[in-house]
């Protein structure tokens, strides 16, 4: 089982860029994808972004395209999520988690989820 605590997160106001990290625990980390999702209050979860075990595949829905990046550092057990151009509806709580692969989002562990907030 792989642990996962996510940091970061923070009030910005639109137009600016927030650095989320993952710190992860386990010896299996790399071999999970990895993905972002968030969730806003009263709104359903939403996928942001996702990653395979290696890193040189990556995945993104049309509302963040451009926008949201995710890496990840095997060596250091960390993934990341820049997120630019922030806009007032990515405030959400964003959370890290193991999927099977970067376009197969089944999900296997969850952070406990950092809060961002962007004001307008």
């Amino acid at each position: 089982q792989v642990q996962l605590v996510e940091s970061g997160g923070g009030w910005m106001q639109a137009g600016g860029s927030l650095r989320l990290s993952c710190a992860a625990s386990g010896r299996t980390f790399s071999s999970y994808g990895i993905g972002w999702f968030r969730q806003a209050p009263g709104k359903e979860r939403e996928f942001v972004g996702s990653i395979n075990w290696s890193g040189h595949n990556t995945y993104y829905p049309d509302s963040v395209k451009g926008r949201f990046t995710v890496s990840r550092d095997n060596a250091k057990n960390t993934l990341y999520l820049q997120m630019n151009s922030l806009k007032p509806e990515d405030t959400a709580v964003y959370y890290c988690v193991t999927v099977a692969d970067y376009r197969d989002l089944r999900s296997f562990s969850w952070g406990q989820g950092t809060q961002v907030t962007v004001s307008s």
